[in-house]
């Protein structure tokens, strides 16, 4: 491409839906070789803008523009079919959930030949072998067995490479690339975009659309704010990260956990509640007692035809009252199995869990019924959690009653009292959590958990799918709570830099075992196992021009 006409040209991009407008007055230019970073919240209009640039806005959309051109090619009044030529050939796109972006039902080579099939006229064989070429291009091993295999056979990360190989197979001038590395691991999020700066630098035009301040930081020349469909700040990415103008990016900066040490807020305090004056908790100083004890913790799957896997091997940790015990490690470390077994939702092969100094894992659940309240639960995705059929009122009144009669009075006050802890409003006991926003959805979780007054959280993952703002909004009250109440919380992340702004101690995993573990200011500032220096050095920092 001649590098004087721009890769893609957007004029007072403007995007409807019915009474909606959604995208307003938008405008940038990409040179080849460069990359934008659109970053905002869910809502900005991040990724309707970038859909609309490849003719995907949606059919009840309306798309105007005063200018929009990929390659000096005008397409504001592309037909489908003609979009569907310059889709795959010249524009690649990068979704950011590959496992529902891939047919689970084809091949990864199936996927990937797919774009060679449709435009191009080379060979079957020619293309086969650039199916194993680009493979092996996005650092995937194996290719030859990576092309035979599904999708569900595959990592997340694996997952997103294929993807990746899949929307440069054509060497597209222009890749759009939407989220592409949220909910991955620190490493994997790391080689992820190291692989797309690479692309940037052999002379690929990228538009990346994210919320994580960090991860565009690592690719991206230049960024662009949105805020309620508007770009409000705009500029080289080391002016925009290092020196913020507009007061909703200096707001969105200081969301960002990273640097931020305990108990910092990170949100204003008109975003989190004040909450309901209540007796404290015990503290570590008045109960010594650890609140959960576990010894040598074992864990092996066992699969029909397959080899035996250990998820957990001789795990052991303690968790005092009123403190945080963080979790990291890449999928398949043993997180979760972990917390399962804690929760008593699993059974360990060997080891033991106690619970405020008692017996808990080799109990009966019947045994457990009367103690199992004080420990509750805290996921990454409230909504698959939720029974559909139920309102909020509901599912509160459910994790209140536990089938026991309540004064029904005494019941709805409970319920209000609990909304008001995590900052939600009372008029919102009718909906339907399927209609609340995400940062809602994850206040009404950890509502439902403090229903019974556990003592004990366990946190798995409980902030890896929302925005930075909205992250900071919940560990924040997550942090309020638990000097209120004196819970004591097992803080599941992968993210290095919420585990470090949020845990008194730390265990890293890997393979299922525990490598590391002490106070997290001591194993983040001085770590001793590799694993743990390679997690801290693939865990995405904002660079703003250091």
């Amino acid at each position: 491409m001649n590098g004087s006409v721009p890769a893609l040209e957007v004029r007072n991009l403007n995007v409807s839906f019915g009474a909606n407008h959604v995208v307003r007055d938008v405008s940038f230019s990409l040179q080849p070789g460069s990359c934008l970073a659109l970053v905002g919240e869910s809502g900005s209009g991040k990724s309707v803008t970038a859909r609309s640039l490849i003719g995907l806005a949606g059919p009840r959309s309306l798309v105007r523009a005063e200018a929009m051109s990929l390659a000096g090619r005008d397409v504001r009044a592309l037909g489908q079919r003609a979009w569907r030529g310059l889709r795959g050939k010249d524009v690649g796109f990068i979704l950011q959930d590959a496992l529902t972006s891939l047919d689970p039902l084809r091949r990864i080579g199936r996927e990937i030949d797919d774009a060679l099939r449709l435009h191009t006229d080379v060979s079957p064989a020619q293309r086969a072998s650039r199916v194993l070429e680009l493979l092996e291009s996005v650092g995937l091993d194996d290719p030859a067995l990576r092309a035979g295999q599904l999708s569900g056979e595959l990592s997340g990360g694996m997952r997103q490479r294929a993807l990746i190989a899949s929307a440069i197979a054509l060497d597209p001038a222009l890749l759009i690339a939407d989220e592409p590395t949220t909910a991955l691991d620190a490493t994997i999020a790391a080689q992820v975009l190291d692989l797309l700066g690479e692309l940037r630098q052999q002379g690929s035009a990228m538009l990346m659309i994210s919320h994580d301040l960090a991860a565009v930081s690592r690719v991206a020349d230049s960024i662009a704010v949105m805020q309620s469909g508007r770009i409000v700040e705009s500029g080289p990415a080391e002016q925009v990260l290092g020196d913020p103008q507009h007061e909703y990016t200096k707001r969105l900066l200081r969301a960002v956990p990273a640097g931020k040490p305990r108990h910092t807020r990170l949100s204003p305090a008109a975003e989190t509640p004040s909450g309901i004056e209540v007796q404290a908790g015990p503290s570590p100083a008045q109960d010594p007692v650890p609140v959960i004890t576990a010894r040598s913790l074992s864990k092996t799957f066992r699969a029909p035809g397959r080899k035996d896997f250990a998820a957990v091997s001789d795990v052991g940790f303690e968790l005092l009252a009123g403190q945080t015990l963080g979790v990291v490690g890449e999928s398949g470390s043993g997180k979760t199995t972990t917390a399962r077994m804690v929760l008593g939702l699993l059974a360990p092969d060997s080891g033991s869990v106690e619970l405020f100094g008692e017996q808990w894992s080799a109990l009966r659940e019947s045994e457990r019924r009367a103690t199992r309240p004080k420990l509750g639960a805290i996921y990454q995705d409230p909504l698959s959690s939720f029974d559909p059929r139920m309102s909020v009122e509901k599912l509160l009144a459910d994790a209140l009653s536990a089938g026991a009669t309540r004064n029904p009075r005494a019941h709805r006050a409970r319920i209000d009292e609990l909304l008001g802890l995590v900052g939600l409003e009372t008029s919102l006991s009718a909906r339907n959590p399927a209609t609340l926003s995400g940062g809602q959805r994850q206040r009404l979780a950890i509502a439902r958990a403090l229903a019974p007054n556990p003592r004990v959280l366990i946190c798995d993952e409980p902030v890896s799918a929302l925005d930075v703002s909205i992250q900071a909004q919940v560990l924040d009250l997550l942090d309020d709570l638990q000097r209120k109440l004196g819970l004591s919380y097992l803080f599941i992340s992968h993210d290095l830099a919420v585990v470090r702004h949020m845990s008194d101690d730390v265990l890293v995993m890997q393979g299922g075992s525990v490598v590391e573990s002490g106070p997290v200011e001591s194993v983040f500032n001085d770590p001793q196992h590799p694993y743990t220096r390679a997690l801290l050095s693939a865990s995405p920092r904002i660079f703003a021009g250091d």
